[in-house]
């Protein structure tokens, strides 16, 4: 029990960390969001890969936070159903959509993406876009 505890606590603080970084995200990403169509519409010099690495970050928060959010409870739900049952039932509801549901599908999602990941970095995969940038780092966010 207390290794499955101790299994636990580690994977919360790998999820709060996850969870801090993604907020650091957020900022970077926005910035370079904002700087890219300054650039674009004040200078008229757009940049793939400025957008192309702001894609990379919010598909970075977005896969890097889901964990931060499952923690903080912040998920989405249908709370229509789930506000009707006592706090038990919304245990069991957690636990069972949780073994049955995002474990396998994360599971499987893991298992799956891990050739392309590999493939990627084995080929070093560019964008197809002129000053496109690496594609295995935003493909190994997918098993991670």
């Amino acid at each position: 029990m207390n290794t499955l505890l101790s299994l636990s606590r580690w994977i919360d603080s790998l999820n709060e960390g996850a969870g801090k970084l993604v907020m650091w995200l957020v900022l970077v990403t926005t910035l370079i969001a904002t700087g890219n169509a300054l650039a674009k519409y004040l200078l008229g010099e757009g940049s793939n890969a400025w957008l192309e690495a702001q894609w990379y970050g919010f598909g970075a928060m977005f896969l890097l936070g889901a964990g931060y959010t499952l923690r903080h409870n912040g998920h989405v739900r249908i709370d229509i159903l789930y506000q009707r049952f006592s706090a038990k039932g919304q245990a069991w509801i957690d636990l069972l959509g949780g073994v049955l549901f995002l474990l396998p599908v994360a599971g499987l999602l893991a298992w799956l993406s891990w050739p392309l990941f590999a493939e990627s970095w084995r080929i070093q995969e560019m964008s197809p876009d002129d000053g496109g940038l690496l594609r295995w780092p935003v493909k190994l966010l997918l098993p991670v």
